[in-house]
């Protein structure tokens, strides 16, 4: 049994990791820290929880304690980095579901995140935490990095076909759609209903930070040729939606393809490989990634969907706390 701290626990993900632990049978106790909301109790932050989660009151950052074993920290860029260190030197564990540790390569901070990194020595101190793939390396890990929403979806899309057929591949292009949810609760007039109701736009394009996160671990398994990766807004409040197109150097044999997929997630518990394209609503407020792979000719399209603020953080955060103590995959999910 272990308690838990958590840092940051009033945004969207906050709410989800309070909701998964609440339920977890070997968490025995947690605390919420917060930077806005210090002081406030947590019905008055999230009313739904009243019933079934203590009513803590949040406590300030700038206060944490240092008794519990283990910290998620779910702070904007930039902020993280300013904590964790500490944590680390307190020997603790540490959960993190922002940016600031996802990149090997400080440099790649300034270029991407217009920041540059103070610690860079803890960059090489971190497993990079893609809970079903990498959660066999995690176990007694001490400083997770939580990969970002949509390179969730993208890598674990592509990991069954660049691990055994990168010799077989020319290009890359990843067009990705998201819920507005996944820019935070921070108000925005862009974000407004009024905005976004009924309208669909590509941003940052060709300059999204996540897409040197997606190049790197592919990096890790052999593929370094060109990537795309375009991302839209949709109108929806939750998901990420993200469509494929793997080009070839030859004809594909596509029974050797699915059968690789069927091999790499055969005891995968929140990856289902769909028959069709999926859909949002078949993962929004769950922990499954939904993933379809189709092959034509010398091209593969694989579709794949989940929800960004449970698989995409919170959700696979809580996979990677389990990855850590050698407990089911699923403890505290389902």
């Amino acid at each position: 049994m272990i308690s838990v701290g958590i840092i940051g626990g009033t945004g969207y993900t906050g709410k989800y990791l309070i909701k998964f632990l609440q339920k977890h049978k070997n968490v025995y106790a947690f605390d919420v820290y917060g930077k806005n909301n210090a002081g406030k109790k947590l019905y008055d932050l999230f009313p739904s929880f009243q019933g079934f989660v203590e009513n803590k009151t949040v406590l300030p950052v700038n206060d944490i304690s240092f008794e519990h074993q283990i910290y998620f920290v779910s702070l904007p860029h930039g902020e993280s980095m300013n904590l964790i260190p500490a944590l680390l030197n307190k020997n603790k564990k540490v959960i993190d579901l922002g940016g600031d540790f996802r990149l090997d390569d400080k440099e790649l901070y300034d270029k991407w995140y217009g920041f540059e990194h103070k610690f860079p020595e803890y960059l090489k101190l971190k497993q990079y935490g893609l809970a079903d793939i990498n959660g066999s390396l995690l176990k007694e890990a001490d400083f997770i990095a939580n990969p970002g929403c949509y390179p969730t979806s993208v890598l674990l899309g592509l990991y069954p076909l660049i691990k055994n057929f990168n010799d077989q591949v020319k290009n890359i292009s990843v067009v990705s759609y998201s819920g507005t949810s996944g820019a935070g609760k921070k108000a925005r007039a862009d974000l407004l209903f009024s905005e976004m109701f009924g309208n669909v736009k590509a941003y940052s394009v060709n300059k999204h930070r996540h897409q040197p996160e997606i190049e790197q671990e592919l990096k890790k398994i052999g593929f370094n040729g060109d990537l795309s990766f375009t991302t839209h807004l949709l109108p929806v409040e939750r998901g990420i939606y993200s469509t494929i197109t793997v080009y070839l150097e030859n004809e594909a044999d596509k029974d050797e393809i699915i059968s690789e997929y069927e091999k790499q997630y055969n005891e995968s518990e929140f990856i289902r490989l769909r028959k069709t394209p999926p859909e949002l609503k078949w993962v929004v407020e769950t922990n499954y990634c939904d993933i379809n792979v189709s092959v034509r000719n010398n091209s593969v399209i694989i579709t794949s969907a989940l929800d960004n603020l449970i698989k995409g953080a919170a959700g696979q955060a809580v996979q990677n706390l389990n990855n850590i103590y050698g407990w089911n995959s699923s403890t505290g999910l389902k």
